[in-house]
C-alpha cells in the first residue's frame, strides 16, 4: 500500500485536511473488509481547489505544448515503472483479475498520457487561416472531472490528460467507491514537479462534491463518466452557468452476427466482449443479435464459453471473472437476472449463485429468446449478463440493433468485410468494431444518443477542451 494519506485531499500542489470531519471507507469487494478511507469532501474544499486552478491557469496554459508534453510523459513513465503495484492496488480497489487489470487498468490508460503527451507537442493550436482569420484554438480554462469506479485510472487519464495537453487546469472528483488509484496518479504528477494548483482532487459523494463541482461559476467545463441518470443531473447544473458539458454515459451494446459469419468464433468473442470486468463496462456488447434459426447453436456455444470462465479471487491468475464492485451493484445484478427469468427469456446459464462464500460475486450468465422488450434488452445492468436475440433479416438486425435509447458501442460479424461496414454504418452509435477489431486507445470515444455528449481519446478528446477563436486581421 501506498505512504500517501488517503484521508487528505490535495489543493494547490498540497496534500490537506478537508474542511469536513466525514470519511468514506473503501471495501475490497472480494473479501468485503474495508482496507482505506477517504476524506469525505465539502463544498468549501471544491471551492478552495477551484480557487487555486483557477490562479494556475494563467502559466499552465501560457506554457509551449512541448512543456506540457514533458509532465504527462513523465507521469507515464512513472505509471509504467510502478506496474506491478498499481495493478494490484487497482485489482484490490475495485476486483478485476490481476491478469486483466494490469494491461487494461494501468497499461491503456499509461498508453494514453503516453498519446496526450504527443498531441501536446504536435496539435497545430494556432496555425489555421481562413480568408483574413486567424483560427486559434485555446483551452476552455478551468475543468471540474467527476470519474467511474469501474475503469477507475483510465477514465481520470482521458479527461485529465486531455485537459492538461489542451492546458487546462483539473478539480477531479474521483469514484468514492475505488478511489485509490486516482490518489496514486495525483501522488506521481506531485512528485514529478506539476506547478502547484494545475491538478487538484477533492473526494467524496457526487450530490456533494459532484453537485459543486457542476454549479462553481469558477469552473468552465465538466466532464463526467458514469451513469445516464446521474448525466443528466450534472446537465442540469452545469446548465445554470451555461458551462461546456462532456458526457460518457451509459450502454447496451449490440453485436450483430450475421448469417455468413464464422458463429463459433464470433459467439466466442462475443462473450469475451460482454463480460470483461465481470461487465462491468459501459461498452460491453451485451445483445447479441443472431440469425432466428441459429439462436439455440448460439446459445450452446456461448454456455460452453461462458462456463468455463473462472470466478474466484482477482489474485489469481486464472481467474476471469472477479467480484462486482460492492453489495449494491450485487444486488442489482441478481435482481436483473430474475427479471429475465421472470419476463420469459430461457436462462442457459445462471451465474447468481456462485461457490465463493465471500466477496460481492456473480458468475457468468447466458440469456436466450431474448426480446425487445424485455428488461434485459433494454437497459444497463452491468454485469455478467449476455442476452441473445434473434432477427430474421439484415435489415430487422440493423433495426433491433438501433431499437435503443443507448448508442455507445457496437459490433458486427461477416465472413464479407464489405458487408459487415456496411452494415456498421448503419448502426446508429459511436464506436463499432468488425469481425473483432481490436480496442484503439487514439479512436474517438463517445455515444450517440443518451449514451452521452462529446467525444474522449486520442485527437477529438484533445479538442473537447478547447475554445476556437478568429482573430480577424
Amino acid at each position: 500500500m501506498s505512504e500517501l494519506d488517503y484521508t487528505k485531499i490535495y489543493v494547490d500542489g498540497d496534500w490537506v485536511a478537508s474542511d469536513g470531519a466525514g470519511r468514506i471507507e473503501v471495501v475490497d469487494p472480494t473479501t468485503e473488509t474495508p482496507i482505506a478511507a477517504v476524506a469525505e469532501g465539502t463544498a468549501r474544499d471544491v471551492d478552495r481547489a477551484v480557487r487555486a486552478a483557477r490562479a494556475a491557469f494563467p502559466g499552465w496554459s501560457a506554457l509551449r505544448g512541448a512543456e506540457r508534453a514533458g509532465y504527462l510523459q513523465r507521469a507515464h513513465e512513472v505509471v509504467m515503472a510502478r506496474y506491478g503495484e498499481l495493478t494490484a492496488l487497482v485489482s484490490r480497489d475495485m476486483g478485476m483479475p490481476v491478469s486483466f487489470a494490469g494491461p487494461v487498468q494501468i497499461e491503456m490508460p499509461a498508453g494514453n498520457l503516453a498519446v496526450f503527451a504527443e498531441l501536446a507537442r504536435s496539435y497545430e493550436f494556432d496555425n489555421e487561416e481562413v480568408g483574413n482569420a486567424l483560427i486559434v484554438r485555446e483551452p476552455v480554462g478551468v475543468v471540474g472531472a467527476i470519474t467511474p469506479w469501474n475503469y477507475p485510472l483510465h477514465q481520470v487519464v482521458l479527461k485529465i490528460g486531455a485537459a492538461l495537453a489542451a492546458g487546462c487546469t483539473v478539480v477531479l472528483k474521483p469514484t468514492e467507491v475505488a478511489p485509490l488509484i486516482a490518489y496514486e496518479l495525483v501522488g506521481i504528477f506531485d512528485e514529478i514537479g506539476l506547478p502547484a494548483g494545475v491538478f487538484n482532487l477533492v473526494s467524496g459523494y457526487g450530490p456533494v462534491v459532484g453537485e459543486a463541482i457542476a454549479a462553481h461559476p469558477g469552473i468552465d467545463m465538466v466532464t463526467f463518466t458514469g451513469s445516464t441518470q446521474a448525466g443528466k443531473r450534472v446537465a442540469k447544473v452545469a446548465a445554470e452557468t451555461v458551462k461546456r458539458v462532456a458526457l460518457e454515459l451509459g450502454g447496451k451494446s449490440a453485436n450483430v452476427i450475421l448469417d455468413d459469419a464464422d458463429l463459433e468464433q464470433a459467439v466466442t468473442d462475443g462473450i469475451g466482449k460482454c463480460f470483461l470486468n465481470s461487465g462491468q463496462t459501459c461498452s460491453a456488447l451485451t445483445r447479441m443479435l443472431v440469425p432466428q434459426n441459429r439462436i439455440a447453436d448460439a446459445a450452446r456455444i456461448a454456455a460452453e464459453v461462458a462456463a468455463a470462465y473462472r470466478v474466484g479471487d482477482p489474485a489469481a491468475e486464472t481467474t476471469v471473472l472477479g467480484p462486482l464492485v460492492n453489495a449494491n451493484q450485487l444486488t442489482r445484478v441478481r435482481a436483473y437476472i430474475d427479471s429475465g427469468v421472470a419476463e420469459g427469456a430461457t436462462l442457459v446459464l445462471d451465474g447468481r449463485e456462485t461457490a465463493e462464500t465471500k466477496g460481492y460475486f456473480v458468475g457468468a450468465t447466458v440469456f436466450a429468446d431474448v426480446t425487445e422488450e424485455m428488461t434485459i434488452a433494454r437497459e444497463e445492468i452491468f454485469g455478467p449478463v449476455l442476452s441473445i436475440m434473434g432477427y430474421r433479416d439484415e435489415d430487422e438486425a440493423v433495426r433491433i440493433a438501433n431499437n435503443s435509447d443507448f448508442g455507445l458501442a457496437g459490433g458486427v460479424w461477416s465472413g464479407d468485410t464489405e458487408r459487415a461496414l456496411r452494415v456498421a454504418r448503419q448502426l446508429r452509435t459511436g464506436q463499432v468494431e468488425v469481425n473483432g477489431g481490436e480496442f484503439n486507445i487514439a479512436a474517438p470515444f463517445g455515444g450517440y444518443k443518451q449514451s452521452g455528449v462529446g467525444r474522449e481519446a486520442g485527437t477529438f478528446g484533445l479538442e473537447e477542451f478547447l475554445e476556437v477563436k478568429a482573430i480577424l486581421r
